[in-house]
């Protein structure tokens, strides 16, 4: 039996198209494709994926969000501006034939997510951290019976088996390769997948989310200023983790 990937989004990326080309055509729509979902149409042509799978999204929602980003290029087609299409690709390419390898490399994570590593000094980083993960951990209590402990500094923290199966057990909703690759997105850009599941199962905004995971950048920046190149890095991944967010709530729409 072939052996699946470690890691399925990484593999479809890495087909994907890195540099802007020149626009080829003049109209994105959606169309309803047969066998189920919804078309990217690009001047009434069926668009593909990198890998030559047609692009059907699951919802119309989708489709359109993705046909709008099409629509929104101009004189030339630049992947990088498009974190829909990119995150959509990624699901066909990549996700859809390794549902339970993707499952595993996001519940990786859980054995050394960011919310259970708290800074040691100053009292008022450590005071922002609590205050900023401690619900979110609370709310993986109660919610999906995951109890993670905490501890201070670098020093690895083992993670109860029953608190990695919860995470497990919770990443099994996640059915599907469009909001699977958008789980994915989300843990992998903050580090915590129990700050993704929260985003995705609506307890936290995407805004909350992305926020709770730069709390100790965030208080850096405070006390010395802000770095423009960080800050540039910092608004494409944040175009990312919104792409994902926006993308779980359209798949299920």
């Amino acid at each position: 039996m072939r052996e699946e990937p470690r890691d399925p989004m990484r593999l479809a990326q890495a087909n994907m198209r890195p540099a802007a080309i020149k626009r080829f055509f003049a109209k994105a729509s959606v169309g309803e494709a047969e066998g189920g979902g919804f078309a990217l149409l690009l001047d009434g042509r069926r668009a593909r994926t990198p890998a030559k799978k047609p692009l059907i999204l699951p919802t119309r929602a989708l489709a359109e969000l993705v046909a709008a980003e099409w629509a929104g290029q101009g004189e030339t087609v630049d992947p990088a501006a498009m974190p829909l299409t990119r995150l959509a690709n990624s699901a066909l390419d990549g996700v859809a034939a390794a549902l339970c390898a993707t499952r595993g490399e996001i519940a990786s994570y859980a054995g050394a997510d960011l919310l259970c590593y708290r800074a040691e000094a100053p009292e008022a980083l450590v005071a922002a951290e609590a205050e900023a993960f401690d619900p979110v951990l609370d709310w993986a209590g109660q919610a999906l019976g995951a109890k993670f402990l905490i501890g201070a500094g670098v020093v690895h923290v083992r993670q109860s088996e029953g608190a990695l199966q919860a995470v497990r057990v919770a990443l099994e909703a996640f059915d599907d390769p469009f909001t699977l690759a958008a789980l994915h997105v989300m843990t992998s850009l903050t580090g915590s997948v129990v700050l993704a599941l929260a985003v995705a199962r609506g307890r936290l905004s995407a805004e909350d989310g992305w926020r709770i995971a730069h709390t100790g950048e965030d208080f850096q920046i405070a006390q010395w200023g802000e770095d423009e190149e960080a800050t540039a890095r910092r608004a494409v991944r944040w175009r990312d983790f919104e792409a994902a967010a926006r993308t779980i709530v359209a798949s299920r729409s």
